[in-house]
């Protein structure tokens, strides 16, 4: 299901066809190094994953992290949307492309596209964002897209110091 469109993009909801491309990006060496090692070694375990992650959330909130493809060949070139982690307040954005896509401008329309859809569709007041410290891409591309750089936060005891990005609209 189309949830978003862009110019060049197509922000849809996940499936369990998406399995290959979802075990491919979460394993990844730009993933594991910035996002975590989730787990996934098989196309099995990226259905699970996209069944009990994805799926459920947005069953449970009405959003979560969007398939995104490009208009011109439907390939899928990463992901981008909103989570709500039990950790974390607010609601924040997320998105991982793989490399092959970086430098196109896709992360920077697809998370400005999302960011307006959280904000005016489903009125949010504040979404966040968070970032390893050494994630300067990110980091950039948060700010870029409107989000201003909050705090250091710590998610759970064992888990290293994230940077805590924010975008508030609540006191406006």
């Amino acid at each position: 299901m189309k949830i978003l469109e862009t110019e060049r993009l197509t922000l849809r909801l996940q499936t369990t066809d998406d399995a290959d491309f979802i075990l491919e990006l979460m394993n990844d060496p730009s993933w594991l190094q910035f996002i975590g090692d989730r787990g996934l070694r098989t196309v099995e375990d990226a259905r699970e994953y996209i069944m009990n992650g994805p799926i459920r959330m947005y069953e449970q909130f009405g959003f979560c992290l969007y398939l995104v493809e490009r208009n011109e060949d439907r390939s899928p070139v990463g992901i981008c949307g909103l989570v709500k982690r039990d950790s974390l307040e607010d609601v924040d954005i997320g998105f991982a492309f793989l490399p092959t896509y970086w430098g196109k401008g896709y992360a920077y329309e697809a998370a400005s596209a999302v960011l307006a859809y959280g904000l005016d569709t489903l009125g949010l007041k504040r979404i966040v964002a968070i970032t390893s410290q050494d994630n300067y891409a990110s980091a950039k591309l948060l700010e870029k897209v409107g989000l201003k750089f909050e705090r250091l936060v710590q998610l759970s005891n064992d888990e290293e110091e994230l940077r805590l990005f924010s975008l508030d609209r609540s006191t406006v």
